[in-house]
């Protein structure tokens, strides 16, 4: 079965990844699965500084996910070029980058940086504040995040750009076509949904940071109708997340328009998720007796 895809330049043996945040930075998982198996590492975000995080507790299950408010944490551009690259190029797969900060300028200086050390992709977080802009995420300001993928575009011309979109806007094909008009050459989404957990016997949130971001199964279906929806008004890739555990989630994503899919929380539930998502597709392709993945991609049938 040929599970291959094209994102962006970048072509990737399978269309499996792991999304930023779920997966450290490839070491921490090689107990339980080889990465090379993978499509592709999409690394915990890196910022310009190393970034402590929020004070724990940070992480919490709720019914069919998860809360977290990790903040952040990450070594900083410096101490991943230096001692957690070399270690991700031992593995044959793609390495992608997730990369946030506060400016602009951020964003183009560790763009250039990872660009100029060989990474094969860089995956834009807007989720981020501006701070020159009142605190606004450029996520969920059309002409912020278009300023932001035009500049990093400009300072990194060959480099495959991937912009992780907010789900908290009004319309996610508005938001996608930005991210492809600006120059992004593939789009991932979602990210996690802001929400609230309570211990009713303390009367206090579960998180010491009161809210976190909702991720996992609950978030599923949301998810992929944003996929849908992005799939649709736009023409670059499209990379689908949220709540995908299985072969058959991931399916259901490459049928709503995704060319590849990111796990993240199914990284907690089972180390091996990836792996066995991969093999689930193979046993699904020769199953339907489908010789190619690119074959189920955007084949929902509406009425």
């Amino acid at each position: 079965m040929d599970l291959s895809v094209s994102i962006g330049r970048l072509n990737l043996k399978n269309p499996v990844m792991t999304a930023s945040g779920t997966f450290g930075y490839g070491e921490e998982y090689t107990d339980f699965m080889d990465p090379s198996v993978l499509g592709g590492i999409i690394v915990k975000g890196i910022s310009l500084k190393p970034m402590e995080g929020n004070p724990p507790p940070r992480i919490c299950e709720t019914p069919c996910g998860m809360l977290n408010a990790i903040g952040l944490q990450n070594v900083g551009l410096k101490n991943f070029l230096k001692e957690k690259l070399p270690y991700l190029r031992k593995f044959e797969t793609k390495i992608i980058v997730n990369i946030l900060g506060k400016s602009i300028q951020e964003y183009v200086k560790i763009a250039k940086a990872l660009d100029g050390a060989g990474v094969d992709g860089i995956e834009l977080n807007v989720s981020c504040p501006n701070v020159k802009k009142g605190g606004i995420t450029f996520g969920t300001d059309q002409r912020s995040l278009s300023q932001l993928i035009n500049s990093v575009r400009q300072a990194v011309p060959s480099a495959t750009i991937i912009t992780k979109l907010s789900p908290n806007v009004s319309s996610i094909p508005d938001f996608a076509k930005t991210a492809e008009d600006a120059g992004s050459d593939a789009i991932s989404l979602i990210n996690t949904i802001p929400a609230l957990a309570i211990d009713p016997e303390t009367w206090k949130p579960r998180l010491a940071n009161v809210t976190g971001g909702l991720s996992g199964p609950a978030i599923k279906p949301i998810a992929l109708r944003m996929v849908w929806e992005a799939a649709q008004a736009v023409q670059i890739p499209v990379i689908g997340v949220g709540g995908i555990l299985n072969s058959s989630d991931a399916v259901e994503f490459l049928l709503a328009g995704a060319s590849a899919v990111q796990v993240g929380t199914g990284n907690f539930v089972n180390p091996r998720a990836t792996s066995e998502i991969v093999e689930g597709l193979s046993a699904y392709l020769q199953r339907k007796n489908i010789h190619s993945v690119s074959a189920i991609i955007g084949k929902l049938k509406t009425p």
